[in-house]
């Protein structure tokens, strides 16, 4: 496939996400409710990008403004990755593609809820497709994570949804899948970056020094 014809085909797929309503038409079965807001999947393809960004799932603030990551969480995600707003946003070096593309809403506690479960199943395999040329995929949180490293993780240790590995766990394990020598992008585990997991990041200091320079130097080294 040529550059242009890819560009092409991610422009089809962005306008097929801008239009998606399954979780509104068709919800995931069981007790859970259709969307009870008008969807808006906030999603950044790219043909060009090196980096994919896997998160959770827009939040409020993020649903109202449609750009990814703009609140604390982004803020405190771009000093981890050692870069400014003008090139996080910038769709030649970053892909932005969260497991469930819209706001989900709240939980009873006013807690949001967890990704549209029609959403991964329905659209990531097409995404993935669709951009070859990821080299690394960052896994926020422990739902990119499950869906991602499924195929890398011996059976029996994890499946998806299922927790039998913890955040905390995967990403303490994180030379075994950045420094794999197998074919494929690398990837690389995150804890969310929402500032709810500062008590997180204080009883576990190897990720300042151990996990963010070696971040820090490959985003350099694909972003140019």
């Amino acid at each position: 496939m040529t550059n242009a014809e890819q560009s092409k085909s991610v422009a089809a797929l962005m306008q097929a996400i801008k239009a998606c309503r399954i979780c509104i038409e068709s919800p995931a079965g069981g007790a859970e409710k259709r969307l009870m807001h008008e969807p808006r999947p906030v999603v950044v393809l790219s043909s060009s990008a090196r980096i994919l960004i896997a998160g959770q799932a827009p939040g409020k603030r993020v649903n109202e403004t449609g750009l990814p990551f703009n609140d604390a969480s982004g803020d405190r995600l771009r000093q981890w990755l050692g870069v400014d707003r003008a090139c996080f946003y910038d769709p030649d070096r970053f892909a932005i593609v969260p497991m469930g593309f819209c706001f989900p809403g709240y939980d009873a506690s006013g807690h949001d809820l967890p990704p549209r479960r029609e959403c991964a199943p329905f659209w990531r395999e097409r995404v993935m497709a669709a951009m070859p040329q990821i080299e690394l995929i960052l896994l926020i949180g422990q739902y990119a994570q499950n869906w991602h490293l499924a195929k890398l993780r011996q059976p029996g240790q994890t499946s998806q949804g299922q927790k039998s590995q913890s955040m905390t766990e995967t990403v303490q394990s994180w030379r075994d899948y950045f420094f794999r020598n197998e074919p494929g992008p690398k990837m690389l585990p995150l804890p969310h970056p929402s500032w709810r997991n500062s008590g997180w990041l204080k009883r576990n200091p190897w990720f300042e020094t151990d996990l963010l320079p070696v971040l820090k130097k490959e985003v350099d080294r694909l972003v140019g």
